[in-house]
């Protein structure tokens, strides 16, 4: 049952949206059953051992969900988009605008969580890969999907942060300081666009058990899985960890007419963990 019902042939880009289980999917699906037209991206292949298969939202993958939600009676097109390329980036904004005549909603999702070390151990590998994917594929979404949108006079950009947009993580200094950067370039962005009719926002969550989440858990529990979750319970005011759906939910509202006049804010979905 929709909620937002302007939402109804609406067209939504959600990078980092081929993976089962992920927040792009649950993005995704949320926004396809408010009606908008869906338009999936992501990397589709392995590109290198920071990027491997595992990690990642294959084209197989991808077109499986998309199978599904056209099964839903979700108007769906797929996309391979590599965040860190700019040609591939400026080629799905444009790809929605011919498929389906407007671009009105852009989530950027696609992330790297994964390449967590101590800093003294970081490889600049590392470092370049989260911060490119993490931040500088942001910049480069809000760059071409704002082109576009300014054009049109309307427009609304969501960026998923985190809670590490807003403190700070041992073991996780590439990912917290993208992370960071994801607030600030939010921010610019709302200041530039929204004399354009583009809202820009971000929503903040705190731990999710997606795919990542559940290779974070294990990096993190030392063993300990049942302890491990049991202070992660005790330490959310409202007793749980995060739903993909519940950061589905903001992104809805975001995008909707509820939301219009409100732009460069990072929202917090964290039950209460997260509160500044």
């Amino acid at each position: 049952m929709s909620m937002y019902a302007d939402l109804a042939g609406k067209v939504a880009v959600i990078t980092g949206s081929g993976r089962r289980k992920g927040l792009g999917e649950a993005i995704a699906w949320r926004l396809g059953k408010e009606g908008c037209k869906i338009v999936l991206a992501d990397i589709g292949a392995a590109k290198n051992e920071y990027l491997p298969e595992d990690a990642i939202g294959t084209s197989a993958e991808m077109e499986a969900i998309a199978s599904e939600m056209r099964e839903a009676g979700i108007e769906v097109k797929t996309a391979v988009c590599n965040v860190l390329e700019e040609s591939d980036v400026e080629a799905l904004a444009k790809t929605a605008k011919d498929t389906f005549g407007s671009l009105d909603i852009w989530v950027n999702n696609a992330g790297v969580g994964y390449l967590m070390t101590a800093l003294v151990d970081t490889k600049a590998e590392e470092w370049d890969t989260v911060l490119g994917v993490n931040l500088r594929g942001v910049f480069l979404g809000i760059k071409h999907a704002g082109r576009i949108m300014q054009a049109q006079g309307s427009g609304r950009i969501i960026n998923i942060g985190s809670q590490a947009s807003k403190s700070a993580f041992a073991e996780a200094g590439a990912y917290t300081t993208s992370k960071h950067g994801v607030v600030g370039l939010t921010r610019v962005a709302a200041k530039e666009l929204g004399p354009h009719g583009v809202n820009v926002n971000a929503v903040c969550p705190n731990h999710v058990t997606t795919g990542l989440g559940a290779w974070q858990n294990q990096r993190f529990a030392g063993g300990d899985m049942d302890k491990y979750m049991a202070d992660m319970r005790a330490r959310i005011p409202l007793g749980r960890p995060g739903l993909q759906e519940d950061t589905a939910k903001a992104c809805a509202f975001l995008s909707s007419e509820q939301s219009v006049y409100v732009t460069g804010e990072c929202m917090n979905v964290s039950g209460g963990e997260e509160y500044h």
